[in-house]
């Protein structure tokens, strides 16, 4: 079964729940009688318009990540970021879409082979499918690629590039499609009810458990942390560059959430599509004002990234399901996830994890609480399904990914040498600085 078919069915339960209840009006006799091949073409540019906002996804990762990392990084955090983006794409049509989609069927994947497009149907008058092949797939693929993308932040400037795109293209191939079958192809947590609207769980919190495993293994920076183990401050490259990256990624995610309905085609889509796009605004206000309350009276000052995480852990928490809460929830589920984002960056720093750009705390942490404060807002699901499909796709991906990077580690090398790491990694991956003007000898700084 489809997985955007899937999303659906179980939107439309949701919605018949509503009418029932007398919360929403029915669609009126001419959204009834709406031409099916009109509703086809709305459909299939649901999925396009929403992807092209999904793609510049990409581009705010880009930035975030290169406004974090220290001057000596940048241009290899670049070209990661937009390498790994092509390697997902490839790795998801060759196996990752069908894995994922294909003869799923209540079980726990799909079949391995490349995806073929096939829109002979519509093309002879049948619209039974709902939206063109391609634009699903190209849906699908950007969600693969967002998933890629959360990695490169929490492991910048000391992992090698090429195992690091080895893993990227094994996550796109198989890992995520195997989790993400499970909801959103009609596998097994489908089946119970779990609800993971757009991907507080099978992106963020996938990527997040990957990306600690990943940061766990490789350790931490050079210079990081003292000899006592207090975290040492490392200088940030731009943040007008991150703060840009940040006002992208919630830009994209209107994209990411949004289109994640599958339709536009009634009254009732755009109804809960516009609900959804409020709802996703309103919920990084609450993270990004509860960021800056809480710097405030624990530091006495109010630090920029760590108001920018607020907000990106504000649409994480309200990514699994931005449809059913009211504005009022949705700032409350924003802020909680803001509290959570900043609770796991002081844990990791205790445990002396180092994540550069915050990405455990922002999508494993609030991707965690985003998809089990669902039922609260949502009647039609259980807090009991959503803990089922947490706790499973934490143990596969904290088990595959573990084993994975141990794999890579002795097969490739992870990190750079320590002597490599102090002239920076640019130097050593890329041999092209982002900002020569700004070249330093090794060991200008301490890091």
């Amino acid at each position: 079964m489809d997985y955007s078919m899937t999303r659906r069915a179980g939107l439309k339960a949701a919605m018949t729940i509503l009418l029932l209840s007398g919360a929403m009006l029915p669609a009126s006799p001419a959204e009834a009688s709406v031409p099916v091949e009109t509703r086809f073409v709305l459909d299939t540019l649901s999925f396009l318009i929403h992807g092209f906002l999904i793609f510049w996804m990409a581009a705010g990762f880009s930035m975030l990540e290169a406004g974090l990392v220290r001057t000596k990084s940048v241009s290899t955090i670049l070209l990661k970021n937009i390498t790994l983006f092509a390697i997902a794409g490839i790795a998801f049509y060759l196996t990752g879409f069908n894995l994922m989609h294909t003869g799923v069927d209540g079980g726990f994947m799909g079949s391995f082979g490349p995806w073929l497009r096939d829109d002979t149907a519509a093309l002879a008058g049948d619209y039974s499918a709902g939206f063109s092949s391609s634009s699903n797939w190209f849906f699908q693929m950007l969600f693969a690629a967002t998933t890629a993308s959360i990695i490169s932040g929490a492991l910048a400037e000391r992992i090698k590039l090429w195992p690091f795109f080895a893993f990227i293209a094994l996550l796109a191939a198989v890992l995520y499609p195997i989790q993400g079958s499970w909801g959103w192809g009609g596998g097994w947590l489908a089946g119970m009810g779990f609800k993971d609207f757009a991907g507080s769980t099978h992106v963020h919190s996938a990527a997040g458990w990957a990306a600690l495993a990943g940061a766990v293994i490789l350790g931490a920076r050079r210079g990081r942390f003292d000899a006592d183990g207090k975290a040492r401050e490392l200088p940030a490259s731009s943040l007008p560059l991150a703060t840009l990256g940040t006002m992208v990624l919630w830009m994209g995610w209107f994209g990411f959430n949004g289109g994640s309905l599958g339709a536009i085609s009634s009254a009732a889509d755009v109804i809960t599509v516009s609900n959804v796009y409020v709802n996703t605004t309103m919920a990084s206000a609450g993270g990004i004002v509860t960021a800056v309350a809480l710097m405030q009276l624990r530091t006495g000052k109010v630090d920029l990234a760590t108001v920018l995480n607020g907000g990106l852990a504000g649409l994480v928490s309200i990514t699994a399901g931005p449809d059913t809460p009211t504005i009022g929830q949705a700032i409350l589920i924003g802020a909680v996830g803001a509290v959570v984002m900043v609770a796991s960056t002081w844990a990791l720093l205790r445990w002396r994890i180092d994540d550069v750009i915050g990405a455990v705390p922002v999508h494993l942490g609030c991707g965690l609480w985003g998809t089990l404060v669902v039922p609260l807002t949502d009647p039609a699901t259980s807090l009991q399904a959503q803990l089922i499909g947490v706790a499973a796709v934490a143990s596969f991906m904290t088990v595959t990914s573990t084993a994975a990077w141990l794999a890579l580690k002795a097969t490739m090398g992870l990190r750079l040498s320590q002597a490599e790491e102090a002239i920076g990694i640019d130097k050593v991956e890329t041999g092209t600085l982002a900002y020569p003007e700004f070249a330093i000898k090794s060991g200008f700084d301490k890091g």
